[in-house]
């Protein structure tokens, strides 16, 4: 995504961000207690750089993040968006009264009531995340991708430390799907990403994709067929080291542009080539699109939380190398989503983070 801000602008804004630190942040150089939370676009600040993102192992301490909303089974459809808030920068970690929020981007109701996530030259994609976690489980989204050059759909899972699992369908490649996975931000080998074919085209027709994540083993389905497994066994290094996906993960759609001019050129390679926004389907509607029917999610652990589970937090031992996680009953509600503080990760999001909406395949 292409960002275009003038310099004075940049500068009246960044002038108006008082309560927030311009720090960057990552596991080796953590927050302040000044601005003791570490966004997911790791920056230090407060309020609302604590809720869905924050890093625990790059704040100041491991509680400096707002407990994490504990996984309920569930089925999203989206006939209406009344469960869903439209600016992310305003959830204020309440679960309870929204399934979704609005990251970036615009969201649209289509006639027969599934949810049209857009694409335009001006709102850079758009990305939609879950309010809960899922701490293993399976979660099945039915959906109809993009078949634009460049255009990238992305079904993925994303913890707050960066485990990551996706589901991706770059360009104008509608008879695939590809599998990939990290582990805090990283490929453990290059060779990770798989290619799934022989789909009947992914923009005309609804598709299943399932991810099945257990605690010792991965498994991508497409329409109930599995098509990929990867066991925990397989990336537990000869230093012990088990670099599988194993925290809590917030789930994520999106579409967003790879084939814009300030990506890489194996990432626009990857996503089919630029975008041609005079293409007749953009002219026609006025943005590219994808649809979501449906998203389905049943998480491993509810039936042994306890009736009064609120939240997942990082246990006071957590590393890199170790994190450690437990269900607790800790409030994941924070009063500062609002004002100046959501204000400054909005635009922190534009100036810094804006082109990650699927964070895997700008590695390529």
């Amino acid at each position: 995504m292409s960002i275009k801000l003038s310099v004075p602008l940049v500068l009246t804004l960044l002038a108006s961000l008082s309560a927030v630190s311009a720090q960057q942040c990552n596991a080796t150089s953590h927050c302040p207690s000044s601005a003791p939370c570490c966004s997911e676009f790791g920056f230090c600040g407060t309020g609302s750089f604590c809720l869905g993102g924050c890093n625990p192992l790059a704040s100041t301490s491991l509680t400096s993040c707002s407990p994490e909303p504990v996984c309920q089974n569930a089925n999203h459809t989206f006939t209406d968006f009344s469960r869903i808030l439209s600016n992310a920068t305003y959830f204020d970690g309440n679960a309870t009264k929204y399934d979704w929020v609005v990251n970036q981007g615009t969201i649209l109701n289509s006639t027969a009531g599934e949810l049209a996530m857009t694409l335009t030259q001006d709102n850079g994609g758009t990305r939609l995340s879950s309010t809960r976690y899922v701490h293993y489980g399976t979660i099945t989204a039915r959906l109809k991708t993009g078949r634009w050059g460049g255009v990238v759909t992305a079904f993925i899972t994303m913890s707050d430390i960066k485990d990551e699992i996706d589901w991706e369908f770059p360009g104008n490649q509608t008879t695939e799907g590809q599998s990939n996975y990290f582990w805090q931000g990283v490929v453990p080998t290059p060779t990770d990403g798989k290619t799934h074919g022989n789909l009947t085209d992914t923009f005309s027709n609804f598709h299943d994709y399932t991810i099945d994540w257990q605690e010792d083993t991965l498994t991508w389905l497409i329409d109930g067929n599995a098509v990929r497994t990867l066991k925990r066994s397989d990336v537990t290094g000869s230093d012990g080291i088990s670099r599988y996906p194993s925290t809590p993960s917030r789930i994520e759609l999106s579409l967003w542009p790879a084939g814009i001019n300030s990506s890489g050129q194996g990432t626009i390679e990857w996503a089919g080539g630029l975008i041609n926004w005079d293409d007749p389907d953009y002219k026609a509607a006025g943005h590219f699109y994808a649809l979501v029917e449906s998203v389905t999610v049943s998480c491993a652990d509810a039936k042994t939380n306890s009736a009064n589970a609120t939240s997942y937090v990082y246990g006071t031992n957590s590393s890199a190398f170790s994190p450690s996680v437990a269900v607790s009953n800790e409030s994941t509600v924070t009063n500062a989503a609002v004002g100046a503080l959501a204000a400054s990760k909005a635009v922190w999001g534009a100036l810094v983070g804006g082109g990650a909406l699927a964070l895997g395949a700008v590695l390529l």
